[in-house]
């Protein structure tokens, strides 16, 4: 900026005092800052203005004076709609259930992106996905009450909340004339689960024991809401793997989800789950979201809450 400049500078930053004296003698000791500037901006031009700030040095602080644009305050952090429930303290799926308005609006939002208060790692809710890519948190989980079902073929157990619901389903596709079944492998502990894994990989090499055993920590069964079923009949009841083929078998397709249970690892989504297709391994993730499922046409809990494929171990 030039001599000449500064001192114009200075001169029009010395009349803006004057005439801020004389506004103010006006308009009494009481007038608002706002009501200064508007009647000092009246008087002044713009570019008036802006040359003072331009100026620098003390007098720039005559700048102050100029309007100051007022921008509305918005509180940050708002949880989601759901989320902003008190009941979520609970953390117990009905609680979170209803916190959403029910299961289909919850899936909606975890879906979207929008409920990160519904964990889906949370080995103590029924919705909880272990796969290839999710293991357990802790690797030793085990769930705080067990309960061995009546029908059952050998001492397996399931989580002490989901037996009634196991229960009704077997009556259920007896009464309906599809026949009777029996729990046939339920909860497993870790321990159990190394156990398991072990036999198969020396039966079969590792890669063949990843596609039918999980990995101790990766398994379902430890979370003892699983359960491995056979039919039965008056010869009493076969294996695991012939359960396809009965009409039994048929009947869960169609009807499990009716009693908060899925077939888990299906016929053509092993690319998805890791597994081979199981039709008697059954997954219980409650009857709200189970109907979810099934009225949406799902195939996998991968697929169901938008979570990549896990075909493999990392």
């Amino acid at each position: 900026m030039s001599y000449a400049q500064r001192v114009s500078a200075r001169r029009r930053a010395a009349w803006l005092r004057r005439a801020r004296r004389i506004a103010l003698v006006t308009l009494g000791a009481g007038v608002l800052l706002v009501s200064e500037v508007s009647l000092i901006t009246q008087l002044v031009s713009r570019s008036e203005a802006a040359a003072v700030v331009r100026a620098g040095g003390p007098d720039a602080v005559v700048a102050a004076l100029l309007p100051v644009p007022v921008i509305d305050q918005v509180e940050a952090g708002d949880p989601p709609e759901g989320c902003a429930d008190d009941a979520l303290q609970a953390r117990t799926p009905d609680a979170l259930i209803g916190a959403f308005g029910g299961a289909e609006a919850m899936h909606k939002a975890i879906l979207a992106g929008d409920a990160p208060c519904v964990p889906l790692d949370d080995p103590s809710l029924p919705w909880v996905v272990v796969n290839k890519q999710r293991p357990l948190e802790p690797l030793g989980y085990a769930p705080e009450a067990l309960a061995v079902p009546p029908s059952h073929v050998v001492e397996g157990s399931l989580r002490a909340d989901v037996v009634d619901s196991f229960e009704r389903l077997v009556a259920a596709a007896d009464a309906e004339g599809a026949g009777r079944m029996s729990l046939f492998s339920g909860y497993r502990s870790y321990d159990t689960q190394v156990a398991t894994y072990d036999s198969q990989v020396d039966a079969r090499g590792q890669i063949g024991a990843d596609a039918l055993s999980a990995r101790p920590g990766f398994s379902e069964h430890q979370l003892g809401l699983a359960a491995d079923v056979v039919a039965c009949g008056d010869a009493g009841c076969g294996t695991i793997y012939e359960v396809g083929a009965t009409a039994q078998g048929k009947w869960l397709i169609d009807n499990s989800w009716r009693f908060g249970w899925i077939i888990r690892y299906e016929e053509g989504r092993t690319d998805t789950t890791g597994y081979n297709p199981e039709p008697w391994h059954l997954r219980y993730i409650g009857p709200e979201l189970a109907q979810v499922y099934h009225e949406g046409g799902y195939h996998s809990l991968e697929e169901f809450f938008g979570l990549p494929p896990a075909p493999d171990y990392p």
